[in-house]
């Protein structure tokens, strides 16, 4: 394993890895924070930033500059400085992307949290990474997160501060903090960390990935030679923005590094997207493939003028070639399939690339030093064209997860490589083909699913014997979550919603909950008396559960 960079608990770059990425210019020693003032300086009365709803707020890129001078300004006086973890739990909106810009500044790591996350995620994440900070919503969709937050602070000892975006309540205004910027710290140095995403998991408690400037700013260059982003590109965040897709596969952090103009999107449904489309002159965005079979639907009955819509790019999960067979006559665009990783390697398709490789394959690594090697269960690489285990290394791949020294033996080869858990083939050009994955997790329509998470929660139900979380095949989610279920002997008779109700009463993001239930005496089992997922799949493709 690779050492850790002092301060960071993240392994790094062995010194020749690190040498050959600043030789070939892929590392060029700049930070989000300058990169931002760089563009201010260049353009600044250029529109960097829309926000619609509920009314339209623009930011120029000196405006966005400057308003993340004075939030950093802020966060610094209340004691914030370089390496300090705050922890981001904020929908679509503009001071999502003041905020983070203004993080950047000072040095304090981001730890992005999805809206749909609820108590037991956030305590989590605020508990281990040690947060001194937690920036909400008063209200989204419903629900109120200074309640949340409350509740959160009452059992994180290192949370000092609750920022909120609107009224504030019992905690602080988020507009209360900025203030001028003098007397500024230090900020980071490119090879230092930029922020910390979260993984997919398999076990339910999500590792944070560590990300520095140097490395992701290179897949950001790359990501925007490929897709062709430059100053005109106006990108349409659909997706949260804190997922790594639409942050970065070009995303809104690709777009304001070519500066363009980033418009963010309330919500994902056609309604709402397809109109800002329009409204917006949008050229490019994002989706996950079962938004875009809404897309795909909704785009030729909806009336909207699409005709500025150049290029979506669909990835998060597995796209059916038969979908995206469907997409570019519906939407008069181009599309483009991306296969990527919060841990790093990002594939595309290309723009030259014929149309049978777009629908068919979920494309090429962004860098000529993205090492991908596919194995067998043994580990030996496996004859060109076969299917194996994804294993990869490169410029933008981490080494190893946030002080997680036990599971990065696991998740990391001893030369480097990352085990992605992912199934795949090689084409004869490099492209990859996506098969599945070699990991329990389930991708249900981009959103990862821990089958050990929901199981935990399911067996604390006191009528429940025992249970097993599996994916099934989905032709709009790609896959959805079921569970079987065993109940004690004696015990009162469940419906499927009672599960069900019970998960969500736990306080969970409303995606972990089963999808499926199903009631069953017992369960498949291997050789070695293990329970059988497999035959559990396999058994859920020839039934119909609740």
């Amino acid at each position: 394993m690779t050492a850790a960079t002092p301060g960071t608990d993240a392994p790094t770059w062995p010194p020749e890895f690190t040498e050959r990425y600043r030789a070939a210019d892929y590392w060029r020693g700049e930070t989000f924070g300058g990169v931002l003032r760089e563009r201010a300086a260049v353009h600044p009365d250029r529109i960097a930033l829309v926000d619609p709803a509920p009314e339209r707020r623009t930011w120029t890129y000196r405006e966005l500059d400057e308003q993340a001078d004075r939030l950093a300004a802020g966060f610094a006086a209340r004691g914030m400085s370089k390496g300090d973890r705050v922890v981001l739990h904020l929908p679509n909106i503009g001071e999502f992307i003041a905020v983070v810009f203004a993080l950047f500044r000072i040095g304090a790591l981001p730890v992005y949290a999805l809206p749909a996350h609820r108590e037991s995620e956030i305590r989590h994440f605020c508990s281990f990474s040690g947060a001194v900070a937690y920036v909400i919503p008063d209200q989204h969709a419903g629900f109120d997160h200074r309640e949340l937050a409350t509740r959160v602070a009452q059992r994180t000892p290192s949370l000092r501060d609750v920022f909120v975006v609107g009224d504030p309540g019992e905690h602080t205004a988020l507009s209360d903090v900025p203030r001028d910027p003098v007397a500024m710290p230090p900020g980071p140095e490119p090879h230092e960390l930029a922020f910390l995403q979260l993984s997919g998991g398999t076990t339910g408690v999500p590792k944070l990935i560590p990300r520095t400037h140097d490395d992701y700013l290179y897949s950001l260059r790359g990501s925007d030679d490929i897709c062709g982003v430059d100053a005109g590109t106006r990108f349409l965040v659909v997706l949260p923005a804190a997922h790594n897709f639409p942050m970065s596969s070009p995303g809104w952090l690709g777009t304001l590094y070519a500066g363009g103009t980033v418009v963010l999107s309330p919500s994902p449904d056609p309604a709402t997207a397809l109109a800002l489309v329009e409204q917006e002159r949008i050229t490019m965005t994002g989706l996950v493939p079962p938004l875009a079979l809404l897309w795909t639907e909704a785009g030729p009955k909806s009336g909207h003028d699409l005709a500025s819509l150049e290029l979506v790019l669909v990835g998060g999960a597995k796209y059916s070639a038969e979908a995206a067979r469907r997409l570019e006559p519906a939407l008069g665009c181009r599309l483009m399939q991306v296969f990527g990783m919060a841990e790093g390697l990002v594939n595309y398709t290309r723009l030259d690339d014929d149309f049978e490789t777009v629908v068919a394959t979920q494309g090429r690594p962004i860098s000529p030093d993205d090492e991908i090697r596919i194995v067998d269960d043994t580990g030996h690489d496996v004859p060109e064209g076969t299917v194996g285990h994804l294993l990869t290394r490169g410029p933008y791949t981490i080494r190893g997860y946030w002080r997680a020294p036990d599971h990065n033996v696991r998740a990391f080869t001893p030369d480097g490589f990352f085990r992605t858990g992912d199934l795949v083939r090689r084409t004869p050009t490099g492209h990859l083909v996506v098969v599945g994955r070699s990991k329990d997790q389930i991708n249900r329509g981009g959103e990862k699913v821990a089958p050990e998470e929901v199981e935990n929660i399911i067996l604390a139900h006191p009528s429940v014997h025992d249970v097993a979380v599996v994916g099934v095949p989905d032709a709009y989610l790609g896959e959805r979550s079921l569970a079987y279920v065993i109940l004690r002997e004696g015990a009162e008779q469940l419906k499927p919603a009672a599960i069900k109700r019970f998960v969500r009463d736990r306080g969970v993001a409303g995606y972990k909950v089963p999808d499926l239930v199903e009631f069953v005496d017992a369960f498949p089992e291997t050789g070695v008396g293990k329970v059988s997922k497999k035959q559990l799949r396999s058994a859920a493709a020839a039934t119909e559960p609740q």
